[in-house]
């Protein structure tokens, strides 16, 4: 037997008696139930690790509203249902407020930014983040002008093609990823740029990826990371592409930088930088801000452009949902331009809307936590450190909460008079001290975009075409590929 079979026997042997060890433990101080893991690998192979949300639904009917899953041979609290999540992240928010070091991003973020920091920088840096983006509109009349803009030059494109069908992925990504590059950076890019292209084909690329039942396992046996083909490598080297253009995008703004003069948020950073005290050399360095605008960038592109295609294909879907929404933006707004205030006289509109991301539950198990101390929750002992999972899907498609949950009904939010009602779980964004910094941008934008486009357009099926409405592969429930046409209305 030669040295490296000894070597990794060895490793397995550890990781065997690691994995015992530790489920002993848990198990004498009264641990969420699940299903028995198998060693190293623990419950991976009884899991549907594709889409693993309906796997843990599943779970839950036998082991309750709080239990456990092993991948790998991480140990994951699963809480399931709208009492047991707003209680962690609402009532018990400190407790869980620390986020799980998701093996395959860490390695080139680490504990940067705002998505995966913990402890005083991620404090630091959403407080600059949330302060910066309402300096620069977020919420205010200045973005929406950027957004309408926006929303402008995506009609005049979908017009390039005369009622001729399509794919609107990148057109949509672009238009969305030019909203976080206005706030960044104060310009746009054209749809055809190949910077822009290239940035948002990297970032679906890596959507995609993450997705993957490996990719999912290796993130829970990190040793195994540094040993193994696979798609993590891909992910590594388009994360070290995207880092690369952000490094020259922040020297070319420092040497071009006003301080009287900021023109979005990099430069505010620069400034920051600048400033010469304990906080700016501590926190507003270059590996901050790169993991900050990769954050921004890729959190306010993705979910926001998945949710816009979602709703574009579920209006050629149900025509009829289609007409209604047509009938309302004629009757309030006619012909001219779509505003945000227009949202409160179009109760039908904002119903669609709210059900388009009820029903794309684009992220159906948000972002992992982390318990950042023991805690005793719902009579369960959760150790510091044990990562735990607001399952978000289990209350966007829970039948305890809508009516139809797996079926398009924007009735979901409607009274018996027509009026647009409130739904305490509707949770898109999450809950708490994590939820989602951008989800007044987001809900903007969506409105936006949404109103503009079906304005100007009746979006058909190419003939022959089957809609598919099943997400497509990733760790974010995206639509699907397909063709659109764009039946001009004016």
């Amino acid at each position: 037997m030669d040295l490296v079979t000894i070597l990794l026997c060895v490793i397995v042997l550890l990781f065997l008696v690691t994995s015992f060890k530790k489920q002993d433990q848990d198990g004498n101080k009264n641990f969420p139930p699940g299903p028995k893991p198998l060693p190293i690998i623990g419950n991976f192979f009884g899991l549907d690790m594709s889409k693993p949300e309906k796997t843990f639904v599943e779970l839950s009917k036998e082991y309750g509203k709080v239990f456990s899953v092993q991948i790998g041979t991480s140990k994951i609290v699963i809480l399931c249902g709208l009492e047991v999540i707003k209680d962690a992240l609402v009532n018990h928010g400190d407790d869980f407020v620390d986020r799980t070091k998701t093996r395959v991003f860490y390695k080139t973020i680490k504990n940067h930014g705002i998505i995966l920091a913990n402890g005083d920088n991620w404090k630091v840096m959403r407080r600059f983040t949330l302060s910066t983006l309402r300096d620069y509109g977020m919420g205010k009349k200045t973005i929406e002008n950027k957004i309408i803009e926006e929303a402008e030059s995506l009609v005049q494109k979908f017009q390039s093609y005369e009622g001729k069908p399509f794919n609107n992925l990148n057109h949509v990504n672009s238009a969305a990823a030019n909203i976080i590059v206005a706030i960044l950076l104060n310009r746009r890019f054209d749809y055809e740029d190949p910077t822009i292209l290239k940035l948002v084909n990297l970032i679906n690329e890596n959507i995609r990826l993450f997705g993957s039942p490996l990719v999912r396992l290796l993130n829970n046996i990190p040793f195994l990371i540094h040993w193994l083909p696979g798609a993590h490598r891909k992910i590594f080297a388009n994360n070290r592409e995207f880092h690369k253009f952000l490094e020259a995008t922040f020297t070319k703004q420092r040497e071009e930088l006003d301080v009287n003069d900021q023109r979005g948020l990099i430069d505010a950073f620069l400034v920051k930088q600048q400033e010469g005290t304990p906080e700016s050399s501590q926190y507003f360095h270059n590996e901050n801000l790169i993991a900050l605008v990769d954050n921004l960038f890729v959190a306010g592109m993705e979910t926001t452009s998945s949710t816009l295609r979602w709703g574009l294909l579920l209006m050629m879907k149900y025509p009829e949902i289609q007409e209604k929404v047509q009938s309302e933006i004629e009757r309030v707004m006619g012909s001219s331009q779509p505003q945000i205030e227009h949202r409160r006289q179009m109760p039908y509109t904002d119903a669609v809307i709210h059900e388009v991301q009820r029903f794309a539950d684009i992220a159906p198990a948000s972002v992992s936590h982390v318990a950042s101390r023991d805690v005793i929750f719902w009579g369960y002992f959760i150790p510091k450190g044990t990562i735990v999972m607001p399952l978000l899907h289990s209350v966007l498609k829970g039948k305890d909460y809508f009516e139809k949950p797996e079926q398009f009904y924007p009735e979901h939010f409607l009274d018996s008079d027509g009026n647009f009602k409130k739904s305490e779980a509707f949770i898109p964004f999450s809950l708490g001290k994590r939820s989602c910094a951008g989800e007044t941008l987001a809900k903007m934008e969506l409105f936006l975009f949404f109103t503009t486009l079906l304005q100007n357009f009746t979006f058909q099926a190419p003939p022959g075409a089957k809609l598919d409405l099943t997400p497509g592969e990733g760790v974010t429930n995206v639509p699907k590929p397909y063709e659109i046409s764009a039946i001009p209305r004016k």
